[in-house]
């Protein structure tokens, strides 16, 4: 034992020596390789709200589960860019509702018991959200053993992996609602509006005035009317520095380089369709020749010579084409196009028409309407009544009423299978289509005057940029980057080609540039670089392909998030100064006319402008009829007497001389009818804004835009 305390006391420093040093290197080789466990977690940080990290890895699972749930909501396989976007912003918000909210509802003891949920899902006050899903869509009325059936199918396990997982978001959106409701509800309470607070606010709202009133708008005076210095601007923008809070934003400048179709690919496009003119003239199936080598696909429409194109029009109507014959190529944009008349008939401008809906939802429910559907359409042709049998069987109860009948309409206005139907049947004739209402069986009762209308198949070949034009464009583009590395080589380089210079400023999580498709990547690399770099994207390329545009662009400017510097937020200063000095001469400009004259009149006549009058304004009104949004005129002119002319009154929009006319104070007051709808307000804003109270309470880092 004394030797072992011997080595441990001689050695003691020197186990800590290579302890220590051995740490050292442990956390430097990690740091260099950028690995280290000790940093893992914030470089996989999505953001951090209330202290609390969020990490990617949790943070996305959460997405792809709500994104799971869009799918079913929106019947897709998948979602686009944008619907991600919703998606991401969702699940964000969630996840801040759940931190900052949590503890909150956990303090005041607030939660959802299971009886409650239990009563919610399928006891005798089912939440509205269950209803929906559970309710016969024949009849509306809500299947209580719909919901016990699925909930011990979810026991058994009976029921698709995605269905449960629909499930429970579902239930978990039911007791956040309540949740929340329960707290709202508490706040609400806590606000309780006086008599003393009903009686002000019931006679502000019932005393209305009439008034006289001078207006000279800001824009009568000239902006070189007025002189603003630097030291002007910059006092007012230090006594307003709070109007100039922004978030982090990028100045982006950039050019692009759009890829456009050359002049060899309109040749190549005009000579492929002028090539195959003759095989579209010859072949008898012309519907699967369009569909198959055309650019737009094959439709039936029935057409006059006033709807088609002038020149095919002309072809047709006037020199008496053929069917069968094609017309072109003609060229309209960027595309070639060959026509063929197809078919050619006198056919009705309109029709008068009834039917008999049967509706389906299942496979055996559309073998037993289309059984049904035979047997009255013999019925019908054996001589039954038409009407009575769509009024006893047609699923369109607002037609159903009436016998089935639909009235005159035109092409356009039904679906395609009942327009074709409608329009192809003779009189009285009767014919069953199936649409994505269901089967229809439809009797044309009249039809209107005939007409001679043609069906003409388009061949259409739009012309696009070649693989070799995508390349030269490339090549200009990456000509212009190589030969220009810095941001003033970029610039000068802009104005000796003469090229168009764009400028955008973006924030962190946008996703829009306009003109730009899809810039996501470009403004992620804005955030990740330093002013006047050229950016690159994550191929470590200057050059971002976006749709069909090779962008160059450079960071410009970085504002970082508080108060936005003087120089950024310059030209907002002085707009708002211009209008302060502009206020402050048509101040002086009416006080002056204001003592030279007596009367309203004799002012506006020296100030050049005219008398106007304002009805029934009272301290509720939001805007005053001719003036706008003017809230220190309203307050002004409720506390003059009649006859009584105001002093200039700095507005909004210019300055005011106001003078009452005339005072109704309002008759019958109904206190307790302003109590209730005050009451009714602050119940609103309480659920509109005590989440955003809470949410403005505590800081919140979003750093999602290093992932997304």
């Amino acid at each position: 034992m004394a030797t072992l305390q011997t080595i441990r006391t001689k050695a003691g420093l020197l186990v800590a020596i290579v302890i220590g040093l051995s740490l050292a290197a442990f956390i430097l080789g990690d740091l260099l390789q950028g690995g280290s466990s000790m940093f893992q977690r914030n470089r996989l940080e999505v953001g951090v709200i209330d202290g609390e990290s969020i990490q990617y890895p949790e943070f996305q699972q959460e997405v792809e589960e709500l994104g799971e749930i869009f799918k079913q909501n929106y019947g897709q396989n998948q979602l686009d860019d944008n619907t991600w976007a919703q998606v991401r912003e969702q699940a964000w918000q969630r996840k801040i509702a759940e931190i900052v909210m949590g503890e909150t509802y956990e303090d005041l003891g607030i939660e959802v018991s299971s009886e409650e949920l239990f009563d919610m899902l399928q006891g005798s006050n089912p939440h509205q959200i269950v209803r929906q899903i559970f309710s016969n869509p024949e009849t509306g009325q809500f299947d209580r053993n719909a919901v016990v059936r699925f909930l011990k199918n979810l026991e058994t396990g009976a029921v698709a992996a995605d269905q449960r997982a629909y499930w429970l978001n579902i239930e978990q959106q039911i007791v956040e609602e309540r949740t929340q409701g329960k707290y709202t509800n508490m706040v609400a309470k806590g606000m309780y509006i006086t008599n003393e607070q009903a009686q002000a606010s019931a006679t502000a709202g019932s005393k209305s005035v009439n008034f006289d009133y001078i207006a000279l708008p800001h824009n009568t005076v000239a902006d070189e009317d007025v002189t603003v210095t630097d030291k002007d601007l910059r006092d007012y923008y230090n006594a307003h520095q709070e109007q100039y809070d922004s978030e982090a934003s990028r100045r982006i400048e950039y050019i692009t380089y759009p890829v456009e179709p050359s002049d060899k690919d309109f040749a190549d496009a005009e000579e492929w369709i002028t090539d195959i003119k003759a095989d579209f003239q010859e072949t008898d199936n012309t519907i699967q020749f369009v569909d198959t080598n055309s650019d737009v696909a094959f439709t039936d429409e029935w057409d006059k010579k006033d709807d088609l194109p002038e020149a095919v029009g002309a072809w047709i109507f006037d020199e008496g084409a053929e069917v069968g014959e094609v017309y072109g190529p003609y060229k309209e944009g960027e595309s070639f196009t060959l026509a063929k008349l197809y078919k050619s008939e006198m056919m009705p401008d309109s029709v008068e028409a009834r039917h008999i809906l049967l509706q389906v939802t299942t496979q055996a429910e559309v073998i037993a309407a289309q059984q049904l559907a035979d047997s009255l359409k013999t019925m019908i042709e054996n001589g039954a009544d038409f009407a009575e049998l769509a009024r006893t069987n047609s699923a369109d109860q607002g037609s159903a009423i009436n016998g089935g009948d639909l009235g005159w309409f035109q092409r356009g206005q039904m679906v395609k299978p009942f327009e074709n139907a409608a329009f192809n049947n003779t009189t009285d004739s009767v014919t069953i289509v199936a649409s994505q209402f269901g089967i229809h069986l439809i009797q044309t009762t009249k039809r209107g005057k005939l007409t001679p209308q043609v069906q003409v198949a388009y061949l259409t070949r739009n012309v696009e940029p070649s693989t070799r034009t995508y390349q030269n464009v490339y090549a200009q583009a990456s000509q212009f980057v190589g030969e220009n590395e810095t941001s003033e080589a970029f610039n000068t380089a802009i104005s000796e080609q003469g090229l168009t210079k764009r400028v955008a400023n973006v924030s962190e999580n946008q996703r829009t540039i306009v003109g730009l498709e899809n810039p996501r990547q470009l403004i992620r690399a804005a955030f990740e670089a330093d002013v006047n770099d050229i950016l690159t994207n994550n191929q470590d390329s200057r050059i971002f392909e976006l749709g069909d545009n090779f962008v160059i662009a450079v960071l410009a400017g970085i504002t970082e998030k508080g108060i936005a510097p003087f120089e950024n937020v310059k030209a907002r200063v002085e707009l708002a100064v211009t209008k302060e000095k502009k206020a402050e001469l048509l101040v002086e400009k009416a006080k002056a006319a204001l003592s030279d004259n007596a009367d309203l009149a004799g002012a506006a006549a020296a100030l050049d402008t005219e008398v106007q009058t304002a009805n029934a304004v009272n301290f509720n009104s939001f805007s005053i009829p001719g003036m706008g949004l003017e809230p220190a005129v309203i307050g002004t002119v409720g506390a003059l007497d009649v006859d009584e002319v105001s002093a200039p009154i700095e507005g909004n929009n210019g300055v005011y001389v106001v003078m009452p006319t005339a005072v109704n104070e309002g008759v019958g007051v109904d206190v307790a009818a302003e109590k209730r709808r005050l009451a009714q307000t602050n119940n609103y804003r309480v659920g509109s804004e005590v989440f955003t109270v809470h949410r403005n309470s505590v800081e919140i880092e979003d750093k999602r835009a290093k992932f997304y």
